[in-house]
């Protein structure tokens, strides 16, 4: 198996991509068992953000990564929460809070379309000059109340009117073949085996 190391700490990322990885013999390695610490997210844009956290795991650790940045992008306000969407209510990094900030920000708006981002960045060492890129989204409308265990995030909130369901209320193999995560994975594994 080829050792990854995952640029993220975040349980409900690391699970959703060890088993999307799994068949492709890829051991995914969570930066935190290796003693990396989070890299600075400093940048305006999903694919920027992603590609600095996939070249300090990888700096760190010699080994190649796989960075996400991902985030919920409500329509009627401008993009927001967008890149900021883990700690929307500040820090610490709380979904409780975070999804009470949206949801009070979007009572005075009829528009409650959203759609989730994922931006996926694979490196093959810290300074590889050809990262594999992709950016993928998901279409969804906001509720103002949870429903669902399955998710995290804003995934209790996160309404998919074709599936009468939230994001939270899909098994997680369901989940992980139409979300904006299991789109990005899939269109990266496309371009590795076109590399290879």
């Amino acid at each position: 198996m080829q050792k990854l190391v995952l640029a993220s700490n975040n349980a409900g990322k690391v699970k959703e991509f060890k088993a999307l990885l799994a068949p492709l013999n890829f051991e995914v390695i969570p930066q935190g068992e290796l003693g990396i610490p989070a890299a600075e997210e400093p940048h305006y844009t999903f694919v920027e953000n992603a590609l600095a956290k996939a070249r300090h795991a990888s700096a760190a650790s010699g080994l190649p990564a796989l960075a996400d940045d991902s985030g919920i992008c409500a329509h009627a306000l401008n993009g927001e929460p967008g890149v900021l969407s883990a700690r929307y209510a500040g820090e610490p990094a709380d979904d409780v809070a975070n999804n009470q900030k949206l949801i009070q920000n979007l009572l005075a708006y009829t528009d409650r379309g959203a759609h989730y981002v994922c931006a996926l960045v694979m490196v093959n060492s810290a300074n590889d000059p050809e990262p594999l890129v992709v950016q993928t989204r998901w279409y969804g409308q906001i509720v103002d109340r949870a429903k669902g265990s399955n998710g995290f995030g804003y995934d209790p909130y996160f309404f998919l009117p074709e599936l009468g369901l939230t994001a939270a209320e899909l098994e997680p193999a369901k989940k992980n073949l139409i979300s904006h995560r299991g789109l990005a994975l899939r269109e990266l594994i496309s371009q590795l085996q076109s590399r290879a």
